[in-house]
């Protein structure tokens, strides 16, 4: 399993059987130092390799410091996680960050060690401990595309070693460099324009793909694939389970290309997956790649000949097809584009969002878009200016991001209840439109619960919290609308959840209800498969599942603003014998031999001739 990946990456620089001997080094040593109670974990992994893909399996995602204070106040808050079951915490911004602006933690200065506000290495491993204890597995971001500029290795670099210069991409001129920009993209074009910055005490340019401060690594490189290997081993050891690795399409750089999704950057994916299953069998790689579905199936091992990759990889595609299917009341594109996916392999999965820490691009192809006879470019514009508020009737209270004025893409921030209405509508104190505005934030999590796959929480929105306008006063992040959506938790606020009729617990509890019904439907285990169905009411988006060995799921959702309906026979066709509803948010009514939805309505039905429910796994 190594030998080909490294052959392909290596094999005209070093010698490959050396080159296996030092990663065979690092994973065994890693091994030998593992303690007892994760090597345990691993065992059982292994005997259950489908234990993340569990219809219970409920992930939430927070930065440390904006949902505890610290570590230790994280581990304060267990008990609110386990009110809605959750199984996977993704903390963001934990290991260490340059001071100042840091791309919300994401320019790393030592891998190894803890941002001191949260605590220590101590307090990480405790709070891992006391998570796994309540069976919740930690994920960590591993950033491996790039580090900060204070980062000790381009230190080194600056102090004149060239075994540290050689980590990094480093240019004497511009020559190469602008030849690389005739193909490459800006990922912030407003904040961070170009992809290259000149280092003085470097006399060079160095690549910058993200900011200037944040200096891509050269993966061209072995010694800086064994480099990150160390930080991986030293993280999985410290009992993280899930790595999210961040910025994973950007590690291979070629000419002529927009230098995203080489063929090299699944090697090294590929690579790493093979040797953590020596050292920590019970990780799983969870693939930080928003990009193109087309480009985004290889990261789950979708190839040629399928290879081992990630476990994980979000649905991108799903998250943009649910904010474009409710802000025009129509899902013919998402129908078209979610049907275009091929499958994913059994043993991977996605993990379904409404949202996440970052902007929401509007990644709506030409291709998908042509085949339902709308422009794409008119519709992503369209997209933009629904959701920052400007288009007429639009409830969204959103706002933009890093607009590029010479290709006409804009993202959109936001938080989901804000950008379905909810602030504005609690606002004119209007009930009907509170009503509305809620059902919108129900539906799309209903949708995305129900989708195949594991569904994610981002912080805030399991108790409707609207944008924090806060982060303007805040030098470091007055500049980056995102962090309107990446509020410090009001655990004053959260506190209402507790109480009925209001929007925090409605919310909380619709959630709930979610996690709840989705737990005990064996179909909705996340390794089965997915059909689209379409129907004549563009309103209607409707989605068969079917796994092998737990039984069929049929989802029906309304996106529109109006009563939608669909053939009662679409049940049948889903191949559903006896079917039976488990979960709706609305009255649903039968005519005839039609069904009818209400106004943002949803429902879930399985199969009873599959036989019987059977509990969620404690």
């Amino acid at each position: 399993m190594l030998r080909p990946p490294l052959q392909a990456l290596y094999g005209d620089v070093t010698d490959i059987d050396a080159l296996i001997a030092r990663l065979v080094a690092e994973v065994t040593s890693a091994a030998q130092e593992r303690k007892a109670t994760l090597r345990d974990l691993d065992a059982r992994r292994e005997t259950d390799p489908g234990w993340f893909q569990d219809s219970s399996m409920i992930g939430y995602v927070a930065y440390a410091d904006r949902f505890g204070g610290t570590l230790a106040g994280v581990a304060e808050h267990l008990d609110y996680l386990a009110e809605l079951h959750v199984g996977a915490l993704h903390l963001m911004k934990v290991l260490r960050a340059r001071d100042g602006a840091n791309d919300g933690g994401f320019a790393v200065i030592d891998y190894g060690d803890v941002d001191p506000v949260l605590g220590t290495r101590d307090d990480l491993v405790r709070l891992a401990d006391q998570l796994r204890e309540r069976g919740i597995s930690l994920c960590l971001d591993l950033v491996m595309n790039h580090t900060a500029a204070e980062h000790r290795w381009a230190e080194q670099a600056r102090a004149g070693s060239q075994q540290h210069r050689d980590y990094y991409l480093l240019f004497p001129d511009r020559t190469l460099p602008d030849e690389y920009e005739q193909s490459l993209p800006e990922v912030f074009p407003e904040i961070a324009p170009g992809n290259f910055t000149y280092d003085e005490s470097l006399r060079s340019w160095v690549w910058t793909t993200f900011n200037t401060y944040q200096w891509d690594l050269n993966y061209a490189n072995p010694d800086v694939l064994v480099e990150m290997l160390r930080i991986m081993l030293d993280l999985t050891n410290l009992g993280v389970d899930i790595l999210r690795l961040d910025a994973v399409a950007f590690t291979w750089k070629r000419i002529g290309t927009d230098c995203q999704n080489q063929p090299e950057a699944h090697l090294i994916a590929q690579v790493y997956r093979a040797l953590l299953a020596i050292a920590a069998p019970g990780t799983l790689l969870l693939a930080e790649a928003i990009v193109a579905p087309v480009d985004l199936l290889p990261y789950l091992g979708v190839h040629r000949l399928q290879r081992p990759e990630c476990q994980l990889a979000y649905h991108n595609q799903l998250m943009v097809m649910l904010w474009s299917s409710l802000a025009s009341g129509d899902a013919t594109l998402a129908a078209e584009a979610l049907a275009a996916l091929p499958p994913t392999p059994a043993s991977a999965s996605w993990l379904n969002y409404v949202r996440c820490h970052d902007d929401i691009g509007w990644a709506v192809s030409d291709a998908d878009a042509d085949r339902v006879g709308i422009s794409a470019a008119a519709h992503r514009s369209f997209l933009a200016a629904f959701y920052r508020g400007d288009f007429p009737g639009s409830f969204a209270n959103g706002a933009p991001f890093s607009s590029n004025a010479n290709n006409g893409d804009e993202r959109t921030c936001g938080s989901a209840a804000a950008l379905c209405g909810v602030g504005a509508a609690r606002f004119g104190n209007d009930p009907a439109s509170i009503d509305r505005a809620m059902r919108r934030l129900e539906l799309v999590h209903g949708v995305m619960f129900g989708f195949s796959g594991i569904p994610l929480i981002y912080m805030g929105d399991e108790i409707a919290l609207d944008n924090d306008l806060s982060y303007l006063d805040e030098s470091d992040h007055a500049d980056d609308s995102r962090w309107m959506h990446r509020p410090v938790m009001p655990w004053t606020v959260a506190e209402r959840r507790k109480r009925a009729g209001t929007v925090e617990a409605r919310m909380f509890t619709s959630l709930q209800r979610l996690i709840a019904v989705r737990a005990v439907q064996p179909s909705m285990h996340a390794g089965g498969q997915t059909w689209i169905h379409r129907h004549p009411d563009p309103a209607v988006f409707s989605w068969a599942r079917l796994h092998p060995d737990h039984g069929r799921f049929y989802g029906i959702a309304n996106f529109a603003d109006r009563q939608a309906s669909l053939p009662a026979a679409a049940l049948g066709w889903a191949g559903l014998e006896q079917p039976r509803e488990v979960l709706a948010t609305a009255a649903l009514s039968w005519r005839a031999d039609t069904l009818h939805l209400q106004p943002y309505g949803l429902a879930w039905f399985v199969d009873d001739a599959d036989g019987p429910v059977q509990p969620a796994r404690s």
